[in-house]
């Protein structure tokens, strides 16, 4: 894994590393990678059926029905910021291209 893919994975974690703290990571999950890579290759699986699923389990989720769920105010209660009756997050969409383009 390279550097920027360490960068831009650590920005989506909105962790805060250093420029030397990137590099490490880097170089040791390129190691993990190839090390794992290296035994996966050595698996023999010429005479494995393919499958789809381990389990043959098809689907086993609950059904999909309507439930009573929190009133807006006990939702909001330990909200960080709000607005009228919504949770208030940073922007993470940037429409100022859009803009450009009218």
């Amino acid at each position: 894994m390279g550097l920027e893919q360490i960068k831009h994975t650590a920005k989506l974690a909105n962790l805060p590393l250093t420029e030397s703290e990137l590099k490490r990571f880097a170089v040791q999950v390129s190691e993990i990678v190839e090390f794992n890579i290296g035994h996966i290759e050595k698996i023999v699986t010429k005479n494995v059926q393919a499958t789809a699923h381990t389990l043959g389990v098809k689907n086993r989720v609950r059904a999909d029905e309507t439930r009573p769920g929190f009133a807006t105010k006990e939702a909001l209660q330990n909200a960080k910021a709000t607005h009228q009756s919504f949770f208030k997050v940073k922007a993470i969409l940037d429409f100022s291209a859009d803009k450009e383009s009218e």
